[in-house]
């Protein structure tokens, strides 16, 4: 039996509207001068996902046009400049019994100006979303919440230096990001689930893309890098049943201003972390008239540790660039939810003359608040029903029944 639990918790806004985002993006829009004495009330008015990137008001913003060369730790942070920015942390996770559970925490950044808008603690010109989730996959239970709040020094903000501090409100992952990376993440709503989990750095940071340059289109891409194998261990509360659990950790970083091409219905996107320590991610863009999009594109790393380079990427050994037609991504199951939309839970991934099939371990693992996509916890089987691993799976842009 499958349960859901969902709760939303949103202040220091002003007009806040809905925009569509690949990155899933918050528009904002502050009517007004605000003081610097207190926050501004919120009103959520659906957020929703879809084929965009970033916003199309982006004049003055910076965009993800080159190559860069990459700066850790000042790259953990924050890019302000850019339009839209995320912080993507999945777990992968065991409790002392062996029983699984999956953990999904995203912070995500939105730019309403290219520069602060004055000199107070509200002129930031940021704003902030945060998801939390939880899949208890036993009794197939998905807890999920999440926060808003503008950037400002006591409610939501991203730093980095010697010490890395994602915070909103009272959700916060926070540590020491010199090389190997110790973080913690402290996130709960009280009533219903909490998560407090320590995750060091294992492996190498890995560009995605060119470089860390990550192509959506002719005219659109990211600065993209992911830390894909986090070792990860601490304490989840379901409820009032508390867990030990210890696992893997994906960590995920992108940034951007440019915007997907219309063509594009969304996408199926894929973290996988196998038990021979090799790490997969496919990205699958999904286009309307139903043909392969050139520009779908992976990752595949080879088993690395931290005796090598701390940052790694294309050209170097054990990574594989993975263009359109080195892979192919099939849907073999679905599931419709209770509004009708039908996701597709279960896939087949061919690879470099490999196999590979990947399966929800809960079928409704749909994030169903302000926004709505699938994010969820899947498993990774050979096609003669072996395990391979586990990851995590986000789809985008299944419309509801009644939706033309």
């Amino acid at each position: 039996m499958q349960r859901k639990v969902r709760s939303v918790a949103a202040k220091g806004f002003n007009g806040l509207r809905a925009a569509s985002a690949l990155l899933i993006v918050i528009s904002v829009a502050i009517g007004g001068c605000q003081p610097d004495t207190s926050p501004a009330a919120a009103t959520v008015t659906g957020l929703r996902l879809n084929s965009l990137l970033g916003s199309p008001n982006s004049d003055g913003f910076a965009r993800a046009e080159t190559p860069i060369d990459f700066v850790f730790p000042r790259d953990h942070g924050a890019h302000n400049p850019y339009r839209s920015e995320w912080w993507y942390l999945t777990a992968v996770l065991t409790d002392d019994q062996g029983l699984e559970y999956g953990v999904h925490f995203t912070q995500f950044r939105q730019a309403l100006t290219p520069v602060p808008t004055g000199d107070g603690p509200w002129h930031t010109g940021q704003a902030y979303l945060a998801h939390l989730a939880i899949t208890d996959v036993a009794t197939g239970v998905h807890l999920e919440a999440e926060r808003f709040a503008r950037g400002h020094p006591d409610l939501a903000g991203v730093r980095s230096g010697a010490q890395f501090a994602a915070v909103i409100e009272d959700w916060t992952l926070t540590g020491a990001t010199q090389s190997p990376i110790s973080l913690t993440l402290r996130a709960a709503e009280p009533a219903q689930f909490e998560v407090d989990l320590h995750i060091q750095q294992t492996g190498p940071i890995v560009l995605q893309g060119a470089r860390g340059l990550s192509a959506k289109g002719p005219d659109s891409a990211s600065y993209y890098y992911s830390i894909p194998r986090l070792r990860i261990e601490g304490r989840l509360r379901l409820n009032d049943r508390l867990v030990n659990v210890t696992g893997l950790g994906w960590l995920d970083r992108e940034w951007s201003t440019s915007v997907l091409d219309e063509s594009l219905a969304g996408w199926d996107w894929f973290s996988l972390q196998l038990d021979d320590a090799r790490s997969i991610m496919a990205f699958r863009l999904r286009r309307y008239d139903g043909a392969r999009d050139d520009f779908d594109h992976g990752l595949l790393v080879a088993p690395q540790d931290l005796d090598g380079p701390p940052v790694i990427g294309e050209g170097d050994p054990g990574v594989k660039i993975l263009q359109s037609s080195d892979f192919t991504l099939s849907p073999q199951r679905f599931y419709q939810d209770a509004r009708g939309a039908r996701w597709p839970v279960a896939w087949s991934l061919t690879m470099n003359g490999e196999t590979f099939i990947i399966n929800a371990l809960v079928d409704d693992q749909t994030i169903d608040l302000s926004v709505r996509y699938w994010e969820g916890l899947v498993e990774v089987m050979s096609p003669t029903g072996d395990r391979l691993g586990r990851g995590y799976m986000e789809l985008t842009g299944y419309a509801d029944k009644e939706q033309p």
